[in-house]
């Protein structure tokens, strides 16, 4: 029996209605031809298909405001057709729509994300989609980021985030939904219950079977609904919508659904019985909505049917303009990795005319420590940029574990100063979704060993999200943390990680080895538009050295600039960070052997300044590299193998590596001493390359 249908208890007009039966129609047949696309292998790689759930998509998105924001999932083909479809207010803005979401599947230049998001990353962030992310419970930390967004810039925009039941066993989804709860943040959480995660059924992968019971443990409301029902969707998202627009923070709505397909094309559905299919494909959201149109006189069958026609009209012409559309030209493979930003040489040259006036201190220069000078970025920065606000473990009062905060609580408040829990996942992903929505989040991980928590959100997301999605959002945050050994406090504390971040595309690295360096690199991480890792070193604290005083106190250190510290004719050291400081040292003492060692400091490891390394190559012949991390697959090893492609006919001698010892970061002392480059190695690797 069929529940009856009033408008006006709904509010809504049959104009709506239909449109409600409209949009799911054009995902179920749009799912359908994408079915029949993969398995003629017109669609490359993997689809997880959407039939089923059009129910939670349509009713959940048609309870928002055009200027609301959502985020997706690996099966997110209806969420982001709902959304267009709702901003799509004239029949050839569908139309382009449906081509667009057609074309991007087909891995078409016409597509949202010009082909290179496909099915699992497909986005239109233009239009408050902020995308779909192809790791599970990837994009939970991002929407409550772009949640954190809203709440800075004082709109009342709300953020609506899609995730399957699996997702709901992650720790990003405790996570996330922690930090909304504590901080009030405006973000829906709708769990779409399909029953399994890939084939495991829900029953075998949680305790308790209502993952919206789950809010209770965060204090927030949360909702079980019948995710077949378009309009109990409809409702139950609408609550929770009001709730996070007047303030009242997140909500978690889960909704009780059923995917038609498999987990994608290649699932043969062996672990469904023929009955369960039949009882759930007995409640189709789709022909019992319209059967209630029908009972209730808001539609006759002739109008239903018209629409359905219609709608197979539109697929069609979708399949074919995608189908007709090219490939994206492989000259452009490049393109979007980056968002560009030009440092002119006017820029360059300004900032070498204060390199070396700091260099040898006196008038228009002042002392600071290398703390002190990453507090005087963060507060120039926080005053010129409203948008710029800092989070992460001990940021506030505390001031920071290294101190490198202190002081700035107190100037700006726990607004813009925010402590979080011990949760990395999602100081990384608050941050990227902050960045999409017009924040420049500088977010603190207390120790670069604790980043790989973090390293889905940073690498997977905030790093590939501009490329991924086709250019159309950037990404410009700063993650701060710190590393290296030298205070006895092991291998969980002590490491330098850097290679693992310079290995992925879409961030940059900085690892800065004086306080002016920090100071105007950090400045220019934060002003840059994409994502930083920005490491110092923990023994750099409270080395003193001197920035630039007066006019020129606000400068800025461009990126992929080197520095030479020493110069040479002899030898060429290429280092970063603390191992700077020793190789000046071992410089200094090989005069006394009338050895002459130029030491240059990269300053940022990505962008790599080549052109400063091969003019020295070029001119001593010989090169010794020296970094405090790992030798096995060292970011010194990865430059020894540049320096072979594009200098090997400059070199006189094999290239020198000296690296911390292949051995995790001892406790005790003298053998943390032994296990990072000395002083003396630096001068024995010097002396290697010179025989």
């Amino acid at each position: 029996m069929t529940k009856t249908i009033s408008l006006k208890e709904h509010d809504l007009t049959k104009e709506q209605a239909l449109d409600l039966l409209r949009q799911m129609w054009e995902i179920r047949l749009f799912e359908d031809k994408v079915y029949d696309l993969l398995g003629r292998n017109v669609i490359k790689g993997a689809s997880h298909l959407y039939a089923g759930e059009e129910a939670v998509a349509v009713g959940a998105i048609s309870a928002l405001r055009d200027d609301d924001l959502i985020t997706s999932t690996h099966r997110g083909h209806g969420h982001c057709h709902a959304r267009g479809a709702s901003l799509a207010k004239t029949e050839g803005a569908k139309q382009a729509h449906y081509d667009k979401m057609m074309a991007e599947l087909c891995g078409r230049a016409t597509g949202y994300c010009l082909g290179r998001g496909g099915s699992m990353h497909i986005a239109d962030v233009e239009q408050g989609n902020l995308g779909a992310t192809g790791i599970v419970g990837g994009n939970i930390p991002v929407a409550t980021g772009a949640g954190l967004a809203q709440k800075l810039l004082g709109t009342d925009q709300v953020v609506l985030c899609f995730f399957g039941d699996g997702a709901s066993n992650t720790g990003n989804f405790h996570e996330s939904i922690n930090l909304a709860a504590l901080w009030s943040l405006p973000v829906v959480y709708v769990v779409e219950n399909n029953q399994y995660g890939m084939s495991v059924p829900i029953d075998k992968a949680a305790a308790k079977l209502d993952i919206a019971d789950r809010a209770c443990a965060y204090g927030i409301p949360g909702e079980v609904v019948d995710g077949m029902d378009v309009l109990a969707v409809r409702e139950a998202v609408g609550r929770a919508v009001g709730r996070a627009r007047s303030g009242d923070g997140p909500s978690l709505i889960e909704c009780k659904t059923y995917r038609w397909y498999g987990h994608s094309r290649s699932d043969p559905r062996k672990y469904r019985t023929k009955e369960e299919e039949a009882a759930w494909k007995a409640r189709d959201p789709i022909p019992n909505f319209a059967a209630r149109l029908v009972e209730a006189g808001v539609a006759t069958e002739a109008e239903v049917d018209a629409l359905e026609e219609r709608v197979e009209r539109e697929i069609e012409k979708a399949t074919a303009f995608a189908l007709d559309s090219p490939t994206p030209p492989v000259e452009e493979l490049e393109l979007y990795v980056y968002a560009p930003f030009e440092w002119t040489e006017t820029d360059v040259a300004r900032e070498r005319e204060l390199r070396e006036r700091c260099r040898a201190g006196g008038p228009g220069t002042r002392q600071v420590q290398f703390r002190e000078a990453i507090q005087e970025a963060l507060r120039e920065e926080m005053k010129r940029d409203p948008n710029v606000f800092v989070m992460g473990e001990d940021v506030g009062l505390y001031g920071g574990a290294y101190g490198a905060t202190r002081g700035l609580f107190d100037e700006f408040g726990p607004e813009r100063v925010r402590d979080t829990p011990i949760s990395e996942a999602i100081i990384g992903g608050a941050a990227v979704g902050a960045a999409m929505c017009g924040m420049r989040p500088v977010a603190e991980i207390m120790y670069v060993d604790f980043t790989p928590l973090a390293m889905d959100q940073i690498a997977n997301q905030g790093a590939k999200n501009r490329y991924m999605f086709g250019g159309k959002t950037t990404v410009p945050m700063v993650i701060r943390t710190e590393g290296g050994a030298g205070r006895s406090i092991a291998a969980h504390h002590s490491q330098s990680l850097e290679a693992l971040w310079t290995h992925f595309p879409g961030i940059y690295v900085v690892m800065p080895s004086t306080p002016y360096d920090a100071k105007g690199l950090l400045k220019a991480a934060i002003r840059d538009d994409n994502p930083v890792m920005f490491i110092e070193h923990k023994m750099l604290y409270g080395v003193e050295g001197y920035v630039p005083d007066g006019e020129d106190a606000d400068y800025v250190v461009p990126f992929g600039v080197a520095d030479v510290k020493r110069e040479g004719s002899d030898v060429t050291v290429v280092t970063y960070s603390r191992m700077v400081h020793r190789a000046l040292e071992a410089a200094e003492r090989l005069t006394e052997e009338g050895v002459s060692v130029e030491v240059i400091d990269l300053r940022t490891l990505k962008p790599l300044d080549m052109e400063t390394v091969g003019a020295s190559v070029r001119k001593t012949g010989r090169v010794v590299g020296v970094t405090e991390a790992y030798k096995t697959g060292s970011f010194i090893s990865e430059l020894a193998t540049i320096v072979q492609e594009q200098l090997f006919d400059w070199l006189d001698a094999p290239i020198v590596r000296v690296a911390a010892a292949d051995v995790p970061v001892p406790m005790s002392e003298p053998l943390e001493d032994a296990a990072i480059p000395s002083v003396e190695r630096i001068i024995a690797g010097i002396r290697d390359v010179l025989r």
